[in-house]
């Protein structure tokens, strides 16, 4: 084993932990908004993020999702690819 990472599987993995989670945060967006809503406002330290938030169709959601798979992709393979060159 060299120790290098595949730049292709860290793409691969990222995408679709974070196409998981994209389709998580919509499902629950759709299911019980004002949960999520709240959920989230805690996250960013008491932001209220409710003034920001708008109704989003299926097709808008579910391109979302694919945005987010693409640049966890994105992401996945050059972070591969900096860590790869970063290394002894």
């Amino acid at each position: 084993m060299s120790g290098n990472l595949s730049p292709k599987r860290m793409a691969n993995a990222l995408a679709v932990t974070v196409g998981i989670v994209s389709l998580v945060c919509y499902i629950l967006i759709l299911v019980a908004p004002a949960g999520t809503i709240s959920f989230f406002g805690a996250i960013f330290h008491g932001i209220d993020i409710s003034s920001i938030t708008k109704t989003i169709s299926l097709a808008y959601g579910l391109l979302g999702v694919v945005e987010t798979i693409v640049l966890g992709w994105i992401i996945g393979w050059l972070f591969a690819k900096i860590y790869n060159s970063l290394k002894e």
